[in-house]
This record gives structure tokens, sequence and C-alpha cells, in this order.
């Protein structure tokens, strides 16, 4: 038995040695190929990564909807109100006007640079200028805060490429499937956080009395909250596998 038991380690060692002689020291690329070659399971944590960070762009979406009518109405910019609806369609496309103006450059540049810079990018894009859209004073500022929101967060074609990357050949299509998911949950949940959580002063007193923050600034928490937990994908960009500073 012990005989045995000393063959097989020294096969495992071997084994090892020649998954390590494969790959050189320092090369990202080699790094994921070999943590794919050791870890042959399901890669549970690194899908957990995957599905916050793409939650972090798909929740800044859609949560304005159910507030940007009275939004638009606060900043006292349509003359009647049948324009309000003019002008909230300039807010609510603005996003997806500056994504649709810069994905292919993020693209370009997670190719170049690798796939974490850029997703990084993008969850602290989501940090600072979706707050910067709940704090917003005039029509002008949160055109241009939603608009910086959607150009500088490029988020989901290098998510999918790094999924497809990090995983090995059998799971990808599973990789495929919890972006969608989570794309798909964010953009339900988005609403329901915007709709429930604005104008906290008004819906709960107790808590959120009319002379702090929340009185002056009635959509910031609905945003601060979206914001808040985009720093936790901040930190699960970091703790995911692969070089920050190496395209792959």
């Amino acid at each position: 038995m012990a005989e045995n038991a000393e063959s097989l380690l020294e096969k495992d060692e071997r084994a090892r040695a020649q998954v390590d002689a494969r790959y050189r020291e320092g090369c990202p690329g080699c790094n994921i190929d070999r943590l794919k070659e050791t870890n042959r399971g399901v890669p549970y944590k690194l899908f957990f990564y995957v599905w916050v960070i793409v939650l972090c762009a798909a929740l800044p979406i859609s949560s304005l909807f159910p507030f940007l009518y009275f939004m638009i109405r606060d900043f006292k910019i349509a003359k009647r109100e049948e324009d309000i609806g003019f002008y909230a369609g300039y807010v609510g496309s603005a996003f997806m006007f500056g994504r649709a103006l810069t994905s292919v450059l993020w693209g370009m540049l997670a190719d170049r640079y690798g796939r974490k810079p850029v997703i990084l990018v993008g969850t602290v894009t989501v940090v600072v200028f979706n707050t910067l859209f709940g704090l917003s004073t005039n029509f002008w500022m949160a055109v241009s805060t939603r608009f910086l929101l959607g150009s500088l967060c490029g988020i989901l074609g290098p998510m999918r490429a790094y999924a497809s990357e990090v995983c090995r050949k059998e799971y990808q299509a599973l990789a495929m499937s919890i972006i969608s998911t989570s794309w798909g949950i964010g953009l339900v949940i988005g609403p329901a956080i915007g709709g429930y959580f604005a104008q906290p002063t008004e819906k709960f007193p107790n808590v959120f009395p009319e002379n702090s923050i929340f009185g002056r600034f009635p959509y910031l928490l609905p945003c601060l909250l979206i914001s808040v937990f985009s720093l936790g994908g901040d930190g699960c960009c970091l703790l995911a596998p692969g070089n920050p500073s190496y395209a792959w």
C-alpha cells in the first residue's frame, strides 16, 4: 500500500511538472492556461465574479426610468407638462448613445491592454457618474452624466471575451449564459430600485428627514445604492484571475 501511494504521488508530481514545463513564468496567458489545466471543475468563484461585474453594468441602464418623469418636472425645464416626455427622452437615451459611440473603442483597448483594465474602468465609472447623476440639479447635468456613464462603461463586450478566455471549453457556454442572466436580472432589479428608493423623504420621512441630503437630492438614494454595489464589482474585478496590465 505504501509503495502504491508513493508511486501515485510521484506520478502526480511528474504530471504537475509536465504542466509547469509547458508554460513560461510571468506570462499572463500561460498563467490562465495553467489555471484551466489544474482546475478542471466548475469555476463557481469565477462565475460569481462575472455575475457581479455584469450586474454592476446592467443596473444603471434602466434604474432611472421610474423617476425620470418627476426628475424632469423638478428641473423645471419643460414649459408645459406635455413637454416633459420630450426632455425625458434625451436623458433616457444619452446612456445608450454614449455606449454606441464607444463600444468598439473599448473592445480595441481591451485587445491591446487587457480585459481587466477596461472592466475596472467601467465599474469605477458606474460608481462615479451614477452618483453624479443622482446629484443632478439641472437638465444638462443629467444628460452629460448619463452620456459619460454610457461612454466610459464598456464592460459587456470585454466581459464576454474575458469569460470565454478564463473558462475551460466545456464551461464557456455556461459562462455566456451567466452573463446573459445577470444582464437580465439587472434590467429587472434596476427599475425596482429606482422606483422604490426615489424621493425617500416622502416615502420614509422617519428615516430620511426633509432637511437631509436626500431631501435636497430626491433621486440620489437609488443611484447611491447602485454605486455602492458597484464598489463590490471593483473588488471582484481585482480578485478575478488574470493579469490586469497585459493583453492576453
